[in-house]
């Protein structure tokens, strides 16, 4: 009835269906997600500025603190990603520099993979010695 090269066809058109259905809706749903934390948090803002007691001025400099803590944790994760990045593009430089050598021994075509070796060391340049520090971050050495 069907050829195979029909089958996969319709495998991977419905695959790729499935895959970006799955994002639309994964995204959809941590737009509403964060829509309803701030809808939350200002209505519960709002409360607090409308009662003047002593637990109110804690309740702000609890949320005060909360904000910093997730500014310390997104300057946390930039970083981590920039280093992240750059050994990712290292490590595709050196094995793209090596299988390159292999298939051709002639030219020196392998040279290529030293474009995304320099993209990764110029990443992690960046992230230890160019990125601005973040002061009262935790240290990430272990």
């Amino acid at each position: 009835m069907f050829t195979p090269e029909v089958f996969i066809f319709i495998f991977l058109s419905v695959g790729a269906l499935s895959l970006f259905g799955f994002l639309a809706v994964a995204s959809y749903s941590e737009a509403r997600r964060q829509e309803r934390d701030s809808y939350y948090k200002n209505d519960m803002l709002k409360k607090i500025a409308e009662s003047q007691s002593s637990s109110a001025i804690q309740t702000l400099e609890y949320l005060r603190e909360q904000e910093q803590s997730a500014a310390m944790r997104r300057a946390q994760k930039k970083h981590e990603g920039y280093v992240l990045g750059g050994l990712i593009n290292i490590a595709v430089g050196i094995g793209l520099m090596v299988f390159l050598h292999a298939v051709t021994r002639d030219n020196p075509v392998f040279y290529v993979g030293m474009i995304p070796g320099l993209v990764g060391a110029a990443l992690l340049a960046y992230a230890y010695l160019l990125m601005p520090p973040n002061r009262g971050l935790p240290s990430t050495s272990r």
